[in-house]
């Protein structure tokens, strides 16, 4: 993967692949609204949440694989508390 995200970043540059990140999160936010008034299929959600993930995972790549990881375990230990915090 990373000599794909390298690839594109060669030939489109950082600031169009941050343009295409923002574009296919709004299309995913799209297709969730359709999706819940039933003018969509669940595919069309898959198709665009496809596309979500390949952008995080350039985007991931971009900032530091290591760095997203750490915040994401930040993020999951604070999820935990609020959990534990519900069930009391």
């Amino acid at each position: 993967m990373e000599q794909l995200y390298r690839a594109t970043l060669d030939k489109w540059g950082k600031d169009a692949q941050y343009d295409q990140a923002v574009e296919e999160c709004a299309e995913l936010i799209a297709a969730l609204k359709h999706f819940r008034r039933g003018k969509v299929d669940q595919q069309a959600v898959i198709d665009e949440l496809a596309d979500v993930t390949l952008m995080l995972g350039q985007l991931t790549w971009m900032f530091g694989t290591e760095q997203v990881e750490k915040s994401i375990q930040k993020k999951l230990q604070k999820l935990n508390k609020l959990l534990e915090a519900v069930d009391l």
